[in-house]
């Protein structure tokens, strides 16, 4: 039997130290930036002991679980007899038994479980009709349903009437699953009222002798989920009710249930209190680290740089510990060595120019013919060639156009500049410096071309574009920034201004942004081996306490 809030105490280090970015919702919900991988990991682990008997000791002096069926086969009855519920007869066996059971275990077949039932879809008069009403039983959607320990929302505006027959209705401590879509198998949740709810829910009305925080975990848990991913079908992805009722479940006597639950209550609320300090330190770090880079950055003499450096100095092991705080510090190291301080120590004495009066061609947006499936030789390059900053002409599609002129100003040539002229906000504005061979590739509507004279290096000038001051007006700039795509316009792009130093000048300070820059990204290569390693870590704790 596994102590597992031993293993916690003995290993949280490991537990927060975790960490892992994402881009998106997984099983545990939410779009956060920052993943703490080991708690996450530490929450699976509970819940997989739990549907395995490892998480509580067994009792000898429980009734064994298989004597619990004929129980709930005369509750199914009874109900059946009244007409309260319809007949959802499943198999008699489970599609799987994913592992061996501890001595007083049964694995049934889900449909034993519970009156296991679907809810109503509704259509847009009908949300109008349940939006006018005042009293009545809350209806639950998908999206009011979160990630098994979350509240459901029953505060969604739509109420379906008492006397209203039209409706499924689940009892209080109903356990519901999503059936179909990106949520199928991820969103779930116990009820602790009766609700109406939506078709793409499955609602378990739990029998006497299951607690239904037991079939909560048991929803939860990785094991369950693979099973039900095996059995999802379709474009969109869901399961069959037929399926679902087949699924794999592994049951406990009545009072081990009860200690499960308990049990699991308590580590997860010490789970909760360990990423609330988690996240707490993470966000007091940020704070810290962006105090301590805007002081740096607003240093005004000599005197006032060498004191804020050697006070980041002095603490940089302790601040620089994530690719987060690096992300941070690449940008004021950058306008650091704009300002000249890392070059000359003059501080800021460059003169700034607006571009409009540094271009010889453009701003001019490119064109966006109609792509196709096969090679015409004319690659015309999508937005992700330069999201990044950087040039990338993987990033195209072919075209089926007349190939234009040699000299026609579709063609890009070595040191143009592509700025994105819409996209998301965070990357409206994006600038990157094409150096490749000319007449590759034609650019697209959503770009602006730029070619600068010769007072400005083109490295220099899309080191100066892509620096927060010219990336923060540009934004505060961009139409339509509650949209998906705002847009900044030429005469926005041409009000920039930039330090014009001299260009022996420029040389250096590019020169000296790139040997920080590859510091930089030495620094981020050991500190993603230590993240992976602490990742790997916490796997390891998990399997061999899994065992």
């Amino acid at each position: 039997m596994n102590d597992v809030a031993a293993l916690v105490a003995d290993n949280l280090d490991i537990w927060t130290g975790a960490i892992e970015r994402k881009s998106g919702a997984g099983r545990g919900g939410g779009s956060k930036r920052i993943s703490l991988y080991g708690i996450e990991r530490l929450r699976a682990l509970i819940l997989d002991l739990a549907v395995r008997g490892k998480l509580v000791p067994q009792d000898a002096a429980d009734e064994p679980a298989h004597k619990l069926l004929p129980g709930i086969e005369k509750e199914r009855q009874r109900r059946l007899k009244a007409k309260e519920i319809k007949n959802s007869k499943g198999p008699a066996k489970p599609s799987s038994e994913p592992f061996e059971l501890p001595s007083g275990w049964v694995w049934r077949p889900l449909w034993q479980t519970g009156n296991i039932f679907t809810g109503n879809s509704i259509n847009a008069a009908v949300r109008s009709e349940l939006a006018a009403n005042s009293m009545g039983w809350p209806f639950v959607a998908t999206k009011d349903v979160g990630y098994g320990f979350e509240p459901i929302d029953y505060d969604n505006g739509l109420i379906v009437d008492f006397d209203d027959q039209r409706f499924n209705i689940a009892k209080p401590n109903s356990v519901f699953i999503c059936a179909e879509g990106g949520s199928a198998g991820r969103k779930i949740a116990v009820s602790d009222r009766a609700i109406a709810f939506g078709n793409k829910l499955f609602a378990n009305e739990p029998w006497p002798q299951i607690n239904p925080r037991y079939v909560l975990c048991t929803y939860l848990s990785d094991f369950f989920f693979e099973c039900f991913s095996r059995e999802m079908t379709g474009v969109i992805g869901g399961i069959s009710r037929a399926k679902f009722l087949a699924l794999p479940f592994p049951l406990p006597p009545v009072e081990e249930q009860r200690r499960i639950v308990a049990k699991v209550d308590e580590l997860m609320a010490l789970c909760d209190e360990l990423e609330r300090e988690s996240a707490d330190a993470l966000a007091a770090h940020q704070v810290l680290v962006g105090s301590l880079l805007a002081t740096l950055v607003a240093s005004t003499d000599a005197a006032d740089l060498a004191d804020n450096w050697l006070r980041l100095e002095e603490h940089f092991d302790t601040l620089m510990v994530d690719e987060e705080s690096l992300s941070a510090f690449k940008p004021a190291l950058i306008e650091l060595a704009l300002a000249g301080t890392l070059t000359n120590g003059r501080f800021g004495s460059y003169i700034k120019k607006p571009l409009s009066k540094l271009l010889t061609f453009g701003p001019k947006n490119g064109f966006s013919p109609r792509s196709v499936d096969i090679d015409t030789g004319i690659k015309s390059l999508s937005l992700s060639a330069t999201t990044k900053g950087i040039f990338d002409g993987s990033h195209y599609k072919c075209v089926d156009i007349e190939r234009p002129k040699a000299d026609s100003e579709l063609w890009l040539k070595r040191g143009d500049i592509l700025v994105q002229r819409a996209n998301s906000i965070d990357y409206v504005g994006v600038a990157a410096l094409y150096e490749e061979e000319d007449n590759k590739f034609i650019y697209p509507d959503l770009m602006m071309k730029l070619r600068f004279s010769e007072s400005v290096t083109p490295k220099f000038a899309a080191l100066c574009l892509n620096s927060n001051p010219v990336r923060e007006y540009l934004r505060s700039k961009a139409s339509g920034t509650s949209g998906s795509m705002p847009k900044i316009n030429q005469a926005t792009l041409l009000g920039a201004e930039i330090p014009v130093p001299p260009v022996a000048e420029q040389h250096r300070i590019v020169a000296k942004v790139d040997e920080l820059m590859a510091l930089c990204d030495a620094l981020k290569a050991r500190l993603s081996d230590a993240a992976e390693t602490r990742r790997h870590l916490a796997d390891a704790i998990v399997e061999r306490a899994a065992v």
